[in-house]
């Protein structure tokens, strides 16, 4: 379809506008979505506070967090930072 899609992209941290780190997002699609892909049974808290922390250390607005672990359905989740 043609979007700029980037995986697994570097993206650096900011803390008070300055760079400390980096961090690996699975997909970044047109620099204004995450895509977070996990495995796993169920998705938990731990997943969600992944995702929203690249969306805070990023200054990307939106993310979504993607299952594909759970064998009788897709399982996502819509964050907006």
């Amino acid at each position: 379809k043609g979007f700029n899609v980037k995986l697994p992209q570097a993206l650096n941290v900011y803390y008070n506008q300055k760079a400390i780190g980096e961090f690996f997002a699975d997909i970044i699609v047109e620099n204004k979505v995450i895509l977070e892909l996990k495995a796993v049974e169920k998705l938990i808290k731990i997943h969600e506070a992944q995702l929203i922390n690249y969306l805070k250390a990023s200054n990307i607005k939106v993310g979504y967090l993607l299952n594909f672990g759970n064998s009788s359905k897709l399982e996502y989740k819509r964050f907006v930072y």
